[in-house]
Parts: C-alpha cells; structure tokens; sequence
C-alpha cells in the first residue's frame, strides 16, 4: 500500500512546482524599426539561459528575410576567449505588427520562445530583450563595451521591470582594436 500512496505526494509537488506566477504585462519599446535594428548586436550580459552561460565575446546577429523572418546567428567563444566557437541561428517572427517590438524566436520548430523588446534607445545602439517570465533577458549594444554609468543604467531598467538585478551578469568582451 505505501508504494501506491508514494506517488501522490510526488505527483502534488510536480504540479505545486507547475504552478505559473502570475507577472504584470512585460511592457515593450512603443516602436522597432525592423532595418534600423538588424544588425550585430554585442551581448554584453543579462540573466542567461544555461546555453550561454561561460560565454565570451557574444554577438547576436539580425538579418530581415524575404518572407517576413528574422535570422539570427548567436556566436559565441564557449569558456574563454580562446575556447572553442558556438554558433546558433534562430529564426525570429514578429508577433506584434504593430510595435514590432515583440517576437517569437524559434530555436526548435515549432516552440516560438517569448522575445521582447523591452529597451531601445533613440539611437538604435542600446537594447534590453526580455520574457514576460522575467526568467532570461539580454543588455545588448552595437560596441563591444559602454560605459559603467550606461551599464548600472540598462541595469535599473531591467529592475523597474521586476527582474532581480543581483541575478545580472556580464558577458566578457574583449575585441582586437579596429
């Protein structure tokens, strides 16, 4: 008889564990213009998916198809700056016609990964991609380095969304000189 009640308990703490927490809607920028973003992005941290965790020299690359579809290619160095070259190319799709701000990015078809622009400055030289989860989010930017005071600022941003900012971390980026 015990081993026939065991499974209960367990079955009740997979579906506690189940459960959803409820977050406010993940606000996004008003407007993305598509070509002004495409481009190479320098991933310089965020809260990171257990993909890129010891990643060095990150660059998220974004590049408009015919069809409507976003390429994307993550590069990156896996464990250092010498170690071995990761590359991985999603597909983005544009969810929101009209903000062009939020996105699914399909890294296995047919699973659609939430993606939003949540962060962009005029300039199109900063972003910050985050999930209405707040479990994953990126601080990108078009050069490989910004400034502290820009940093601790993407890093507020971030915090005003309800993302824990002690969970941030950087990426390394270290780039010959031009």
């Amino acid at each position: 008889m015990f081993n026939r009640l065991l499974p209960l308990p367990l079955a009740a703490a997979f579906l506690m564990g189940c459960s959803t927490v409820r977050h406010p809607p993940m606000p996004t920028v008003p407007h993305v213009d598509l070509d002004r973003f495409m481009g190479d992005w320098y991933v310089l941290g965020g809260i990171l998916t257990w993909l890129e965790r010891g990643a060095h020299n990150a660059v998220e690359t974004y590049e408009r198809r015919p069809d409507g579809s976003i390429q994307t290619t993550f590069s990156f160095r896996r464990g250092g700056f010498d170690g071995p070259e990761k590359v991985y190319r999603p597909r983005g799709f544009v969810l929101d016609d009209d903000t062009n701000a939020r996105w699914g990015m399909r890294f296995v078809w047919p699973v659609k990964a939430d993606y939003r622009i949540v962060h962009l400055d005029e300039a199109y030289t900063r972003t910050i991609v985050g999930r209405q989860k707040r479990d994953y989010a990126w601080i990108m930017a078009r050069t490989p380095e910004i400034p502290e005071a820009e940093w601790d600022e993407l890093v507020g941003v971030l915090a005003a969304l309800g993302y824990e900012p002690d969970s941030v971390v950087r990426v390394p980026q270290r780039w010959p000189d031009p």
